[in-house]
C-alpha cells in the first residue's frame, strides 16, 4: 500500500503541467482555512448556487479545476476573489478521472488544512449544520485527533419525472428534488482498503433495476485534514494511506457521520448524460451515463414507498443514514 500511495504522489506531480492557472488567490489562504477541492466541467448553472452553499457554511476558500468548460464556467470561476482555479484541456480518464489534479492540487495548498472535496451537485450536511459553522466541527475533530470525516451519498429526487420542472441558474436544487430514499441499502466491507462499500438508493432501483452490483457507490470520504502524504484512489470513496478509510466502528458503537445530499436527479441530467456518452471521459466506458440517458427515455419517476421528504440532518439521523455519535 505504500508502494502504491507513493505511485499515486508520483502520479499527480507528473500531471501538474496540464493544469493552467487562471487565477490563483491561494496567497490569502490563511492558517485555520478550510477549504473545498473541486473538478468541474459545464456547471455554470449549478455554481452560483453551490459557492454560496459552502460559503455559508463556513468554507473560506476554493480551488477548482476547470476542465475545458464551453459553457462560461471558467469566467464565472474566476471573477470570485475566494476562488482559484485552473483550467485543463486534456483528457479526464488520464488523469484518473481526475484525482490526479485535484490530489496535485491538495499536496501543494491544503497541506495542514481541512478540507472539503466534493463534486457540484453535492452538498455536505453534518450534525447541527443548521447552527454550527463547518469550523465547529473541524475543531472538535481535531480535538479528537480524527483525520477523516465519513458521509452517505443520498440522492435526492423530484416529485414526478426530472424534465417536469427545470433548474434554473442559482437555484436551491432541492426546491425542486426533495425527495430520498429512507431505506433500500446495501453495505459491505472493502478487504482491500477497509472502506465501507455502500450501493443502493433510487439510482440502484431505477437505472440498474437489472443489476443493482454495478450502481454506483454512495460511501464517500469528503472531509479530511489533509497531509501532503495523502492521496484520494478511488474518487472520494477511499484514501491511502488506508486508516483514514475507517471512519466508522467496528465495536458497535457510532461514530459521528454526515451525508452528501446529491442533486443530480433532475433535468439537468440528460443532457449531461449525452455529454458524457459522447466523450467517453467517465469509469467503465461511462457506462453509468449510458444507463441514464436509456432510462430518462421513457420518463421515470424515482418516487415510490420508501421515498421521504428531506426535512433536516436529525431526520437523517433517525433513519439511520448519519450519526452524531458523542459530539453534542
Amino acid at each position: 500500500m505504500r508502494l502504491r500511495r507513493k505511485r499515486r504522489l508520483v502520479r499527480c506531480v507528473k500531471r501538474r503541467r496540464e493544469l493552467k492557472p487562471i487565477s490563483t488567490n491561494t496567497a490569502a489562504i490563511r492558517p485555520d482555512d478550510v477549504l473545498l477541492m473541486s473538478v468541474v466541467r459545464n456547471e455554470k448553472i449549478r455554481l452560483p448556487f453551490f459557492l454560496d452553499y459552502y460559503r455559508k457554511l463556513g468554507v473560506n476558500h476554493f480551488l477548482v479545476v476547470d476542465n475545458d468548460s464551453d459553457d462560461g464556467s471558467l469566467e464565472f470561476l474566476r471573477a470570485q476573489p475566494d476562488v482559484s482555479v485552473w483550467q485543463t484541456k486534456t483528457s479526464y480518464k488520464k488523469a484518473g478521472f481526475g484525482l490526479d489534479w485535484s490530489n496535485y492540487l491538495l499536496r501543494k495548498y491544503a497541506h495542514g488544512h481541512w478540507v472539503l472535496t466534493v463534486d457540484p451537485d453535492e452538498f455536505f450536511i453534518y450534525p447541527f449544520c443548521d447552527t454550527r459553522p463547518i469550523s465547529a466541527l473541524t475543531d472538535w475533530l481535531d480535538s479528537c485527533a480524527v483525520r477523516s470525516f465519513g458521509t452517505m451519498l443520498i440522492d435526492m429526487y423530484p416529485d414526478g419525472p426530472v424534465d417536469d420542472e427545470p433548474y434554473h441558474e442559482g437555484q436551491d436544487p432541492f426546491e425542486i428534488a426533495r425527495w430520498f430514499d429512507a431505506g433500500n441499502y446495501m453495505i459491505s466491507k472493502n478487504p482491500e482498503y477497509k472502506n465501507l462499500w455502500i450501493q443502493g438508493g433510487p439510482r440502484a432501483r431505477v437505472f440498474f433495476k437489472d443489476n443493482p452490483s454495478k450502481a454506483p457507490a454512495l460511501n464517500k470520504i469528503p472531509l479530511v485534514k489533509w497531509d501532503r502524504r495523502y492521496v484520494y484512489i478511488s474518487s472520494t470513496h477511499s484514501l491511502l494511506p488506508r486508516g483514514l478509510n475507517q471512519v466508522y466502528d467496528e465495536w458497535g458503537g457510532e461514530k459521528t457521520s454526515g451525508a452528501l445530499l446529491h442533486a443530480k436527479l433532475i433535468n439537468t441530467l440528460g443532457e449531461k448524460a449525452r455529454e458524457e456518452m459522447q466523450r467517453n471521459q467517465h469509469y467503465r466506458g461511462s457506462g453509468e451515463y449510458k444507463a441514464y440517458a436509456k432510462q430518462l427515455e421513457e420518463q421515470p419517476v424515482f418516487r415510490c414507498d420508501r421515498s421521504e421528504q428531506y426535512i433536516n440532518w436529525r431526520q437523517l439521523e433517525i433513519l439511520g443514514l448519519m450519526s452524531k455519535g458523542n459530539w453534542a
